[in-house]
């Protein structure tokens, strides 16, 4: 039974009374998920969009959306994701980029100054209430509007790390295999489930939306966080006693900086970490604090999910010769490396990542080449080893920004650095760099930092600035933020050069 079915079960068939998704204390039902989306696919009706037609929705964390996902797509429809962690200009603009006949919202991002005017300027909007309701916000849907290309389930925003964030269609069939690929395959006979799930990353993202999805799938209750926060999360745990959740790997180093006691994580027997490159001294940290393992996983949005990763028994096997691995690749993922040639390289050779799935945008038939740099050993492990198109090109020298990160962070003062490119009108570009400190040592001096890479790296892989920050700027998705990296460091530039 594919995702599409399994949601249009769930609306009509629920138990009413049944709980269905838990959000700052209170739970929602099935019984108030369906009114919702039973709302929801009448107005799409009224405005006369039919299956394929692209819905917008500015999807925040909240009950009323993950209803509103559920009834797009069992309806056939296409949800285009729009982010309400933007600032207003940009959602305006992305909005009205789109061009979509209507566009689902809360009252709070429809308030923002450009953001109404963008979605009437082509459509309708629809305001969501927080308890379910949907009433018309101004605007009108044309009476034709281009559908999605045929079998797209989501236009899927990516998190946006390295620049302005890329749409990219899903087809349902995508949603399915990814599903299928994460053991997230639903029981027929079974509808629900007294089982919890916890979602705490954002649904406009791919993280946060797979395992919303995953928790429909699989009829578990879900457990929904506004966003992620040390307390909140760790409360959710002890509470429905979990046996599994999820930490990117900035969340994973909060749990351990906030000295969360080891007995109220007991009931976890595994956490997984993905969304981002997680160090292993990192997760051997977490193992030996609350002694559960953590299981990396390695994905991207055009994949709806993740493609490869860990699983209990091959940690309990491989982990002390494999750590940092991002694991094996899952049920149904073929994976090669291939030179800049497009030849496929020998076995520990490192090189582009290609994958061919039917996860995959091109569906199973073709490979889709990754922007990451990868190498796969002997024993079918996947170390990846930073990203081709984030190559710092300084005077015509080739910088991996990921090289100058890991000498970085061999500093002990030094917790977590970042490094990016900074155009350069002699050079082209030159590497610049940001460090977050050790909060329990003495934050160290740029200029110590310097001759810590100088004695390290080669002369043209030093950064040619480096600043130290309390915190690293972070996306949504806690990924870092390279381009918010970038304009701290102008800004200190700028600063300096005025002093």
């Amino acid at each position: 039974m594919g995702i599409g079915d399994r949601l249009s079960r769930l609306l009509t068939e629920a138990a009413a009374d049944a709980e269905a998704i838990e959000h700052e204390g209170q739970w929602w039902t099935w019984g108030q998920v369906q009114r919702t989306a039973q709302h929801v696919t009448e107005a799409l009706d009224t405005a006369g969009l039919k299956t394929g037609a692209r819905v917008g929705v500015v999807l925040e964390n909240r009950p009323e959306h993950v209803a509103t996902v559920a009834a797009v797509i069992a309806s056939g429809r296409c949800l285009v994701m729009l982010s309400p962690l933007q600032p207003a200009a940009r959602l305006a603009a992305d909005i009205a980029g789109c061009a979509l006949p209507v566009v689902v919202a809360g009252a709070e991002p429809l308030a923002r100054e450009g953001v109404a005017g963008a979605v009437t300027a082509h459509g309708a909007a629809l305001e969501l209430g927080t308890d379910g309701t949907l009433r018309p916000a101004g605007g009108k849907a044309p009476a034709e509007a281009a559908p999605a290309a045929p079998g797209v389930a989501l236009e899927m925003l990516t998190s946006g790390t390295t620049g302005p964030p890329k749409r990219v269609p899903l087809r349902i069939s995508q949603l399915d295999q990814a599903l299928v690929s994460g053991g997230q395959i639903p029981k027929a006979e079974r509808l629900l489930s007294r089982s919890a799930a916890l979602v705490a990353a954002p649904l406009v993202h791919i993280g946060g939306l797979w395992r919303a999805l995953a928790c429909l799938a699989t009829g578990r209750r879900m457990l929904l966080m506004p966003k992620f926060a040390v307390e909140p999360w760790v409360s959710a745990v002890e509470r429905h006693q979990l046996r599994a959740a999820s930490l990117v790997p900035a969340a994973l180093r909060a749990v351990l900086d906030a000295g969360v006691p080891k007995e109220r994580l007991a009931s976890l027997r595994v956490v997984t970490s993905g969304t981002a490159p997680c160090p292993a001294e990192l997760a051997e940290g977490f193992s030996r604090a609350y002694g559960i393992p953590v299981l990396m996983t390695y994905g991207a949005t055009e994949f709806a999910g993740a493609v490869v990763g860990w699983t209990l028994p091959l940690h309990e096997r491989w982990w002390r010769r494999k750590a940092g691995s991002a694991g094996r690749a899952f049920e149904g993922v073929e994976l090669r490396v291939t030179g800049e040639d497009g030849a496929e390289l020998p076995v520990g050779r490192t090189g582009r990542l290609e994958v061919r799935s039917e996860q995959s945008t091109r569906g199973g038939g073709d490979w889709t080449r990754t922007s990451d740099l990868a190498r796969i050993d002997a024993d079918r492990f996947v170390w990846i080893e930073g990203r081709a198109d984030d190559a710092i090109i300084r005077g015509g020298f080739k910088v991996q920004p990921d090289i100058v990160k890991g000498v970085l962070e061999t500093h002990p003062a030094v917790r977590e650095a970042a490094v990016a490119g900074l155009a350069d009108t002699r050079l082209g570009e030159v590497p610049v760099a940001a460090v977050e400190a050790e909060p329990r040592r003495p934050a160290p001096h740029p200029g110590e930092l310097v001759a810590h890479c100088r004695a390290r790296l080669t002369p043209y892989e030093v950064p040619a600035h480096i600043i130290v920050v309390d915190a690293l700027p972070r996306t949504p998705s806690s990924k870092v933020s390279r381009v918010e990296l970038l304009e701290l460091v102008r800004t200190r530039i700028a600063q300096e050069a005025r002093s």
